[in-house]
């Protein structure tokens, strides 16, 4: 059986962590509007893109940088955003390559998530900076979400 993303993400994250740390969510992602620019046509297109440049802007706000595709993931101390390759299906690519951008727990104001028809927006506010993201329809994001609310209980 394949491994999910979320245990690759886990697996894979080692060489990026602090002593102690560890990931306890993870989940594939990319910017709101990348599934719109993907799809043919000049105004999708164009709205996709221009969708994705204003969730980069929000997150430059909030000292994030995203990629497309990224993996988000929480540990203990610090939201991570990791730079994966394509993920393909079931658990296919998606491999960490390397660490994009962080912020200590403490700046993280809140994570949400909201349904889409397919797969998830999840909406990442730092330091009052909202920043949304795409999720696919199989990705953890509730885990996150459940997993970033006990652990600012305990900050």
């Amino acid at each position: 059986m394949p491994m999910s993303y979320e245990d690759k993400i886990k697996d894979q994250a080692g060489p990026y962590l602090e002593v102690g740390e560890r990931v306890l969510a993870a989940f594939i992602a990319q910017p709101r509007g990348a599934t719109m620019a993907k799809v043919g046509g000049l105004a999708p297109g164009a709205v996709g893109g221009r969708k994705m440049n204003q969730q980069r802007r929000a997150a430059e706000q909030g000292n994030l940088q995203l990629t497309n595709p990224m993996a988000l993931a929480l540990t203990d101390s610090r939201l991570l955003v990791l730079r994966v390759s394509q993920p393909i299906a079931l658990g296919t690519g998606g491999d960490v390559k390397a660490l994009a951008s962080d912020v200590p727990l403490s700046d993280v104001d809140s994570i949400e998530i909201k349904r889409l028809l397919v797969g998830k927006v999840v909406i990442v506010t730092i330091r009052g900076a909202s920043i949304k993201l795409e999720a696919g329809p199989g990705s953890n994001a509730k885990g996150m979400v459940d997993e970033f609310e006990r652990a600012r209980a305990l900050v």
